[in-house]
């Protein structure tokens, strides 16, 4: 493992966050809060995660809901999108997966409103892969630390990154 590799894992087993109610849980609860995760902070994520699992604690029972039951737990996260694309993706896993979250980066990548980064995070947080995960975060610290200039949002950025996290 890599000096800077071994020093960001040393820095989060002392900073980062151990206690929060996703870590070490199902792949439904890791893709469920990787989608509030998005452009969302986790103090705001925690209390609409806790309340959503309580209302839909499995994948069957969000595919069963309405649109509109998603959207009131959704509302105040903002980006609607997000909470009717985690429903349609809901409804196609209980129909192409028999009601089981796909274990294969392909298949949760083909699943709406997942890209890349969170299919990486949910293959690495709830199967325990060894991925690579670009999110905004990641991003900033690569980008200081391999000194890449220039905004994330520019494809040849972004693929600079990618490489580096990947690396």
């Amino acid at each position: 493992m890599s000096k800077f590799s071994t020093r960001v894992i040393q820095w989060q087993r002392k900073h980062g966050r151990h206690d929060l109610p996703w870590q070490g849980a199902d792949a439904y609860r890791v893709w469920l809060s990787e989608i509030m995760l998005q452009q969302t902070q986790v103090a705001t994520v925690i209390p609409y995660y806790q309340r959503f699992v309580t209302s839909f604690p499995s994948i069957a029972a969000l595919a069963a809901a309405t649109e509109d039951e998603v959207l009131v737990h959704w509302s105040g996260l903002g980006y609607y999108a997000r909470g009717r694309n985690l429903h349609r993706a809901a409804r196609i896993i209980t129909d192409k997966h028999q009601g089981e979250f796909p274990r294969q980066f392909e298949q949760i990548l083909e699943l709406p409103g997942i890209g890349r980064s969170t299919a990486a995070a949910i293959c690495a947080l709830a199967f325990h892969e060894r991925r690579a995960i670009l999110d905004g975060n990641v991003k900033r610290v690569l980008a200081r630390y391999c000194g890449i200039s220039g905004s994330p949002l520019e494809k040849k950025i972004e693929e600079q990154l990618w490489q580096q996290a990947e690396t």
